[in-house]
């Protein structure tokens, strides 16, 4: 099943998603819902973040790519990490597909993608085993770690690095039943490939992942965790366009423009 969060005017609605087509879903799909009778071609509605999450999450370097792409860009050797260290991402940086990525004035004009497996959770749980781990997963979407590079590397935190508004891009939906082990995702840089992996890849799974988090913190339905991406891309200005494709989910397409 396909689920999506959608606006017409100032409406917005849960629907679900088939072919073309969105049937508008009253309620929450995290709890109770009606599907009612209301349908709309889905290019006449405005795709929003399929769940604005109560807590996202990052899952940091889960790829070695990624870790010796970064060290590299620092002209450093590559540490891998020695177990999950999750952190954490704004709720209000996100956005939809098809929207602007703002590159904020005082940076240095570039920014930088990262095509991210999105693992939505439907369930509420503590202390979770890994055995059990992904019953506790309502779906998967995709997600664009948007980074800048300078910003991250200077501060001591990544909030302005990572968490400015508009550097969130997800969806364009969550796709249900699906095995997270098996995608493969790929970001495209103004129709070129820059990365093109498998989440099969990743250092630690999803199952992993959530039975770390839940040791630590309860996790609620609706909560998001990103799963970190391979490589370590180039830059990003203003006029170009990123597309991060996840098979058997879809396409999430959003373009760089400058802060007026």
């Amino acid at each position: 099943m396909k689920w999506c969060r959608f606006q017409v005017r100032q409406d917005v609605s849960y629907g679900i998603v088939e072919d073309d087509t969105v049937t508008e879903v009253t309620g929450s799909p995290f709890a109770e819902y009606t599907v009612t009778k209301t349908r709309r071609p889905l290019n006449e509605v405005k795709l929003l973040p399929p769940v604005i999450p109560p807590m996202l999450y990052a899952a940091g370097p889960n790829y070695r790519g990624h870790v010796e792409g970064m060290a590299q860009r620092r002209g450093a050797a590559p540490q891998y990490p020695a177990r999950p260290e999750p952190n954490f991402r704004s709720v209000h940086a996100l956005i939809g597909t098809e929207e602007n990525i703002i590159v904020p004035r005082e940076c240095s004009g570039a920014v930088q993608p990262e095509g991210q497996l999105a693992v939505v959770i439907g369930k509420k749980t503590r202390h979770v085993s890994k055995e059990e781990a992904l019953d506790y997963v309502f779906g998967y979407s995709i997600g664009n770690d948007i980074s800048q590079r300078e910003w991250q590397g200077n501060d001591r935190t990544m909030f302005r690095g990572k968490n400015c508004d508009t550097f969130k891009p997800f969806g364009p939906w969550i796709v249900t039943g699906l095995d997270p082990a098996q995608f493969r995702i790929i970001v495209r840089h103004n129709g070129t490939v820059w990365e093109d992996f498998s989440s099969a890849d990743q250092i630690w799974d999803t199952a992993t992942w959530i039975q770390e988090l839940s040791r630590y913190t309860t996790l609620h339905p609706g909560d998001v965790l990103w799963m970190g991406t391979e490589g370590a891309d180039g830059d990003m200005v203003p006029g170009d366009v990123i597309e991060v494709e996840i098979s058997g989910i879809g396409l999430l397409r959003n373009y760089v423009v400058a802060e007026e």
